[in-house]
Formats: structure tokens, sequence, C-alpha cells
């Protein structure tokens, strides 16, 4: 089957009327979570570090850096928004592989605004750039990722094309090109977690398929079967490729409805374990100082993605369960707040950290977690969190992500800019310019 071509079909048939309306509101709701991570890391050094080294290149402002008083030409905001919206390891994922929202919102929102492209435009383009990225990932999924690729980056690439050349109306041939040009871009290395590489990837994700999407407007052409061809995506990138996640069911459910938010600022599957950590400070009014050892049992995976022991920095502390329950342990929270270079490098939190140890159980589901703390007055305390906060079965609600919003984005700007913007969310479908939004983060 030629996944590609039925992939492009289904993307160039697809009308938002053909939308279900619980669909619609996913969508403003990663919209809600996506724009206040990118507002909320719009100063941190990696963007600062990544405009300085692309301002020179910068063409017409087309389109608003969120968060920040610059704005640049649209392929350019594009990848800026992208790093800007992940590098706090804050933003939406799916249940089973690929951050949504940070490959394919910031190539929507800076075409959106350079064309002035409305609201409700946008939000189908996104239902259907998340529907590529997803089906395309879990087509090769885990071994890809087992390889070591970033999902995000690799998967994402053909969500941001799928999505804009919604937007630019390709046809079904245009399609298939846009999607062949996404594939023969498709890169992100798991190696680069800890570093400003990690959320590079959803940038150039999004920079590379906005610029795939326009060069198929142009009739460029790419192979016809760029992710099920011989040596096309699937098959160079993964042992294991199944056509049939891509093509089947395509309309009939949305692979949105399975988005997760997180309402801790680290990867998901230190959730469960961070839930459980607070759940029992709360419950016995924990100070961190009467602790002589905490136990985890957790998911492979967790020791696999979050096993570093001794992290030296905010950007390593978020791939280190230890530190996440240590700080969440003494502070009451894991936000970002958790994850700076400081609170990393607190002595209390390192002694803390240094009292955990975590046991790998392929019993325990990834987002699952059990935690047995040891006091100094011989008591034994544990709990078992099933499905950590933030998963499908424990959802944050929409008053839960604009108070997540709030928090991440009250450092940037005054809470009447933060309230209007939040609002503009809700009503995205309403804007006849979608660029109203972007422009309503400028830093004033």
């Amino acid at each position: 089957m030629n996944a590609t071509r039925e992939l492009a079909k289904f993307l160039v048939s697809s009308r938002a009327a053909d939308l279900p309306s619980e669909v619609v509101h996913e969508a403003k709701r990663a919209l809600l979570n996506w724009t206040g991570c990118a507002i909320g890391a719009s100063h941190h050094e990696t963007v600062d570090h990544a405009w300085a080294a692309l301002r020179d290149f910068s063409g017409q402002p087309q389109a608003q850096l969120f968060g920040r008083k610059e704005r640049t030409d649209a392929l350019s905001a594009a990848l800026i928004n992208g790093v800007s919206s992940h590098v706090l390891d804050f933003d939406d994922t799916h249940a089973r592989a690929v951050h949504v929202s940070a490959p394919v919102w910031p190539a929507l929102l800076a075409y959106g605004e350079w064309k002035q492209v409305s609201g409700a435009a946008l939000l189908h383009a996104f239902v259907l750039g998340v529907e590529t990225e997803v089906r395309v990932g879990l087509s090769v999924f885990p071994e890809h990722y087992d390889n070591g690729y970033h999902i995000t980056g690799t998967a994402g690439v053909f969500g941001a094309a799928a999505a804009v050349g919604t937007l630019l109306n390709l046809n079904e041939q245009q399609m298939v090109w846009a999607l062949g040009i996404a594939a023969t871009q498709s890169a992100g290395l798991r190696e680069m977690f800890g570093s400003m590489c990690k959320s590079f990837h959803p940038g150039s994700a999004a920079h590379n398929g906005f610029m795939a999407a326009r060069l198929a407007k142009q009739n460029f052409t790419s192979a016809e079967a760029g992710i099920e061809g011989k040596r096309g995506f699937a098959h160079v990138l993964s042992p294991r490729f199944d056509s049939n996640v891509i093509t089947q069911g395509l309309g009939s459910s949305y692979e949105l409805s399975r988005n997760m938010y997180k309402p801790f600022a680290c990867g998901l599957v230190v959730h469960a374990a961070i839930d459980g950590c607070l759940q029992l400070k709360r419950q016995w009014h924990l100070s961190g100082s009467e602790i002589i050892s905490i136990q985890l049992q957790v998911n492979p995976l967790v020791m696999e993605l979050t096993a570093k022991i001794n992290p030296q920095n905010g950007l390593e502390g978020k791939f280190s369960v230890f530190h996440a329950c240590a700080a969440a342990m003494i502070h009451g929270a894991a936000l970002e707040a958790q994850f700076s270079d400081a609170v990393v490098c607190d002595p209390v939190v390192v002694a803390l950290r240094k009292k955990i140890t975590a046991f790998p159980d392929a019993g325990i589901a990834k987002l699952e977690a059990k935690v047995i703390i040891l006091l100094t007055d011989g008591r034994i305390l544990q709990t078992h969190v099933a499905h950590a906060l933030g998963s499908l079965q424990h959802p944050m609600s929409d008053a839960d992500l604009a108070g997540k919003f709030s928090g991440l984005v009250d450092p940037v700007m005054p809470q009447s800019q933060a309230q209007s913007v939040i609002q503009m969310c809700w009503d995205f479908a309403q804007l006849n310019d979608s660029g109203q939004l972007s422009r309503a983060t400028a830093s004033v």
C-alpha cells in the first residue's frame, strides 16, 4: 500500500466541518498549553543563543517571536518559537509518542500571521498535522525511538508539512511531495537529551515542515513513496514499519483525543513518581529532613531516560528522576523553578537526592509508580500511583491548564495581558486573523 499517497488523499479531502467538536476543543487546549510554554521560555538562554545566531539572517518582520519584542520572517519565527515551546519540557505529549504541538503550532502560527489566516482554519490544520505526525511516528514505534531517534523531531516534520500544506490548499500530488520533502529532512537524536539541542528538534521540524509545504506548492518534487519506500523514512530509520497504522481509520478517530498535558516541568515518565512523592509530602506534612530513604519502583523507561544521578544544571535535572523527586519533596512542587540551576545545585536538594533509589520493574506501566519512604522515627510511608496527574485517566482540566499558563507567563507579562491571551486561545476559532494571538504575546 502507498501510505504516503493514502495519507495525502485524506489530508486534501478533509474539511473543518468534518471535525468533532470535542477534537476542536482539544486543539484549543493544546494551543493554550503550547502558548504558555512558548512565552514562559521566551527569554531562556537557549532561545537567546538561537536568536543571536540567526538574527543576522532575519528577513521581513512577518511573524512575532512569542513573549519577546522581536519580529522576524515566518520561517525563522517557526524555528525560534518551536525551540521556545519545548525548552522547558513542559509541552504536551501524545499518550504513546510525540510531543504533538511543538513541531506544528509554531509553523502554523507563523504562516497564519504572515498571511492573515483565520483561527478556525489553523485549528483544522493543526488537527491534521497532529494526525499526520502521530500516525507516521507510531508506524515505526517503538523500534525507531529505541534506536535513538527523537520521534518528536523525526515525525514532527511530517506534521508541520501536512498542517502548512493544508493552509496552502495543496492538491494530492503536491501533498505527496510535501510529505516526501519532510521525510528527507527527518532528524533528531536522543543523545541530545539534556542539552539545548533537544528543543532544537521540534523547532527544526517546524521550520523544515513549513519549507516542505512551500516547496511543494511550487511543484518542487520528491519521491512518490517518501514514507514507505524501500529507502524511504520508515525502512531507513526503523527495523519495523506498519503502514496500517498510518492509513486505517483516517477520519473516523483523531489522535489529538489521546493528547496529554504535563503538570510537572520534566519528562512524562517521571510524573507518577513525582505525584507519589507530593501526595505523601502533603498527607504527612513532610519537610524532607525526616527522611532516611526514598525507594521508587518505576517502569524501565524511567531509568533509560532519567537516570542522571548527579545532574549539574537545570536541563540535566529534567532527566533525573532523583532530582525531580528530591526537589518535589523539598519544595512541594515540580514546576520550572524546581529545575533551575540553583535548585539542582542546592545542598539540601542534593543531600535528599542521594537518599533516593529507583528500581526498574517491567510490571510497572510507563505512567505508574510506587513510592516507599522510610522516616527517622521508623515509620514507612508508601503510595501507589496507578495513573499520574496529566494522564488520559487523570487529565488536567481547562481550569488547570489556565492556571498552568498563568504560572508560566507570570515572569514575562502582566496578569492583564496574560488573561487576554488566555481568552484569545479559547476564542481562537472566532479570530479572522490568527496573528492577533501572536501579536498579543509580544513583550511590552
